[in-house]
């Protein structure tokens, strides 16, 4: 077992997805993203683990990612939320994936695949209410829902749309998410009209369900708060919400240098006094951005150290003081849930954690992209609830 790990905590992962569930009507399902291999977590642990907390439906971002899970032998509905190739038509049908549909062309062979296979095939119908991504037009949605009624090998098994700017709390974004909404009710109504059901209806990502409970209809799909981040800066406070993934590494080397030595490439820092340097086993090959140093402090015990010259390919170093109570071997966290350092004479927590949303806010990017990039060289070990 490597030194550098990622602890993937699955008890916060379900005691995220209770404290999301208590923000639900009763009823109301749950529709946990684990596309990216589950934004780093692992997919496969996180799907049961989720499933055991009340997830009823999966969703997945490639054909790939969802044949992944029917061979670990996940049976829930999984929908695919990116647009496949035809080539990917008999996969999708062969493992019962749901697909987004959003026009004539992809329904037809879809259909045309199905039928010679002696298929049925739930789709759902994504309409386009102003993220400009995929999704058909408000316009054009009963007319496309008709189109999938006419195929006997298909069935509209949901409706779905994507809210661009849910996590916003600036008045002009909560009038684009109320517009976006009234968008898709209007195409929903024009569906039932036609004397269509739309099936699942869903819309709420983190972002929404946080901020627009009249988002949640029939399915929710949290992202990052089941991960345990809350969508934006905005919505914090919203919904209580506790770090899943653990990026943790040891000290593997200590050595002394003198005021003026410099540490790794390229000689961007140096000792402003005799200090003692740190290294860690743990680079940017393993997901730790080179850009995060200058800036990046690590929690070892109850002290913050700073990460100090570049961060190297598969090491990175910090300084520990001139006179430090640091150890070879001691445990260091570089971001993870509070309260979970310690050092090999048992000093612990004190200083704050760093988390995700830490790293993220030194590179000017989110949480999804810090625990997404956590390379798979990096071992996942699972605690909790669903460890086993």
């Amino acid at each position: 077992m490597r030194a550098t790990r990622a602890i993937i905590h699955l008890g916060n992962l379900q005691s995220n997805i209770a404290a999301i569930r208590r923000n639900l009507s009763p009823g109301t399902r749950l529709c946990v993203p684990v596309k990216a291999d589950a934004y780093g977590h692992g997919a496969v642990r996180v799907a049961v683990a989720a499933i055991r907390a009340g997830a009823t439906h999966l969703a997945v971002a490639s054909v790939q990612e969802g044949i992944d899970l029917r061979e670990a032998g996940i049976v829930t509905p999984i929908l695919s939320l990116s647009l496949p190739i035809p080539e990917e038509i008999p996969s999708i049908i062969e493992h019962e994936l749901t697909p987004l549909v959003v026009d004539e062309e992809f329904i037809d062979e879809l259909a045309r695949v199905a039928k010679s296979m002696g298929k049925t095939v739930p789709v759902h119908l994504k309409i386009d209410t102003g993220m400009n991504r995929i999704g058909c037009s408000r316009d054009d949605a009963a007319g496309i829902a008709r189109l999938i009624s006419k195929h006997r090998n298909l069935e509209l098994a949901g409706t779905a749309t994507h809210l661009s700017v849910a996590d916003s709390a600036a008045p002009d974004d909560i009038e684009y998410t109320r517009a976006q909404l009234a968008r898709f009710d209007s195409a929903l109504e024009d569906i039932r009209k036609a004397g269509m059901d739309p099936g699942i209806v869903h819309a709420a990502n983190s972002g929404a369900i946080a901020q627009f409970p009249e988002s949640h209809y029939d399915m929710v799909r949290p992202g990052i708060l089941t991960y345990g981040y809350a969508p934006s800066a905005d919505l914090a406070d919203r919904i209580p919400v506790e770090p899943v993934m653990e990026l943790e590494t040891r000290v593997v080397a200590l050595k002394k240098i003198v005021a003026g030595a410099a540490v790794s490439y390229g000689r961007t820092w140096t000792a402003p006094e005799d200090t003692w340097i740190g290294t860690l086993p743990v680079g940017y090959a393993d997901g730790l951005a080179r850009a995060l140093s200058p800036g990046l402090k690590v929690r070892i015990g109850d002290g913050l150290f700073p990460v100090v010259g570049r961060i190297c390919m598969d090491q990175c170093m910090v300084d520990l003081g001139p006179d430090p109570w640091v150890q070879r071997w001691d445990r260091v966290v570089v971001f993870g849930p509070q309260g979970t350092a310690g050092t090999a004479d048992g000093k612990v927590d004190a200083s704050p954690t760093p988390s995700a949303e830490t790293l993220a806010d030194l590179l000017g990017t989110i949480p999804y992209e810090i625990t997404c990039g956590i390379n798979k060289r990096v071992p996942r070990v699972y605690e909790g609830e669903d460890a086993r």
